[in-house]
């Protein structure tokens, strides 16, 4: 009997791309995808304890969902809701206790078992978990043929890490790193190109730590070797990666910058912070010195680079000396992109058990860190204008005759045009830049690439 499903996902791009899984899961049983949860008879919340406050976004969300558990109960009718992800993996039993009328918890890596967990809520009446991390991989038991992903998409590689950064909850919600086979992840690309991919971005907490079996004559498989085997897939056009650790950034990966044309020029590659004496505490096991050099090779083997990073301000006894240090890497480096968060504390990780920053000065610091980011992000965009940079289209735009895609380096640009540009790489000229977009203008047809006929998925992600 066909049955709706209604999938929130917060969080990170893992999460995007295990919320796909989880509908291609349950499509056998019936599932569809609806866009309310009104409309739905099973929900699922994707949930990600990375953000601030994390747990409390669910629980809040829970509660609205718990009147319209109600409302379906008092029709005759029945609304499932399930809790998946990190949140779900650290704190299973605690939901089940504040939330009972939840039916289903369930961890990162056994949401291949959700057929088995909506049979058992639906006879035992909810209350069902399962947060374990199975001696099986889930990529073994996921359905081999999946729903179109749009034209471009994601594509797990790589899960857990085992560097344990001592701010960080991934090691206890993911596990310990684990790479998939190189052959289930070529056949896994085969099929999104088939379905209309034309952009592929490979996921990992580590993702340049993948180590793979490569098959019965390959060894073990890197991330370039990787890399240069979807490259040989007729039909895509662009590969990126994310997210990667600079001490896994080895000598083959950075000549795959180099000579692999499908690889796009831009990297994320989180520091963290500029100071060697928080890094040393973060457990990041690189130094300052050690990221400036490693952004050195990679300029030297492409020198049209462009990178992103991550930081966090704030750490627990991050002095103004050391915060004045991470101001000057990004002055040094220059940013292309950049996501930056004030540190708060994750229960159970060590960094929590710290003497904690005040609120204000975590604030004033990030503020400033962000407004220096901005402004290199907005000098990058502004660098553009005038260039001609092949864009991969992905979607309309909410404006009639308006189409969004993304440039080489990661920037969001838009354009009007009277014909449908989904799926095509046009050159496009920069006529003006904002810090998070470009606006361009069309050139002549003669440079516009093949159409694809995959239809975009869409997929909403909270903080």
């Amino acid at each position: 009997m066909p049955r709706s499903l209604y999938i929130k996902t917060y969080g990170c791009q893992m999460n995007v791309y295990d919320s796909a899984r989880m509908a291609d899961v349950l499509a056998p049983l019936g599932f569809h995808a609806v866009t309310r949860p009104e409309d739905a008879d099973m929900v699922i919340l994707n949930t990600c304890h990375i953000r601030e406050k994390a747990s409390e976004k669910v629980f809040s969300e829970l509660g609205r969902l718990r009147s319209l558990q109600a409302d379906r109960a008092a029709e005759g009718g029945r609304l499932l809701l399930a809790v998946a992800g990190c949140v779900a993996q650290a704190e299973g039993r605690e939901i089940l206790r504040r939330a009972p009328h939840v039916d289903i918890v369930v961890g990162p890596q056994a949401y291949h078992r959700l057929p088995e967990l909506v049979a058992r809520a639906t006879r035992a009446g909810g209350g069902v978990l399962d947060t374990s991390f199975p001696p099986e991989s889930k990529f073994d038991f996921l359905p081999e043929t999946a729903s179109p992903r749009g034209v471009s998409a994601l594509l797990s590689v790589q899960e857990g890490c085992d560097k344990f950064c001592t701010f960080c909850v991934v090691p206890y919600t993911r596990g310990a790193e684990f790479s998939r086979p190189a052959a289930q992840i070529l056949a896994e690309a085969r099929a999104l190109v088939q379905g209309g991919t034309r952009e592929i971005v490979l996921l990992g907490q580590n993702v340049n730590a993948y180590r793979g079996e490569g098959g019965p004559h390959g060894g073990t498989w890197g991330l370039a070797r990787l890399l240069r085997a979807l490259g040989d897939i007729d039909g895509l056009l662009r590969l990126r990666y994310m997210t990667s650790h600079p001490g896994d950034m080895d000598d083959d990966l950075i000549a795959a910058h180099a000579d692999l044309p499908q690889l796009m020029p831009f990297l994320h590659l989180p520091a963290q912070s500029g100071s060697d004496r928080v890094l040393e505490a973060m457990n990041r096991r690189h130094t300052r010195d050690d990221y400036l050099r490693l952004v050195d090779r990679l300029r030297s083997a492409r020198p049209d680079l462009a990178l992103g990073s991550d930081f966090i301000v704030g750490f627990p006894g991050e002095s103004d000396a050391d915060f004045e240090a991470t101001l000057d890497l990004v002055g040094r480096v220059g940013f292309a992109q950049a996501y930056s968060f004030h540190y708060s504390a994750r229960p159970g990780t060590p960094a929590a058990l710290l003497p904690q920053i005040g609120e204000a000065q975590k604030a004033a610091r990030l503020q400033e860190l962000q407004a220096l980011l901005r402004r290199q992000q907005l000098d990058f965009n502004r660098a553009a204008i005038g260039r001609r940079p092949p864009v991969l289209f992905t979607q309309a735009g909410r404006q009639a005759g308006q189409w969004i895609g993304r440039t080489p380096y990661m920037q969001s640009m838009h354009v009007r045009a009277g014909r449908p540009l989904a799926g095509r790489v046009v050159e496009a000229t920069v006529v003006d830049a904002r810090w998070n977009s470009l606006e361009g203008t069309l050139l002549p047809a003669d440079r516009i690439g093949p159409a694809t006929t995959s239809a975009t998925m869409e997929t909403r992600i909270e903080a």
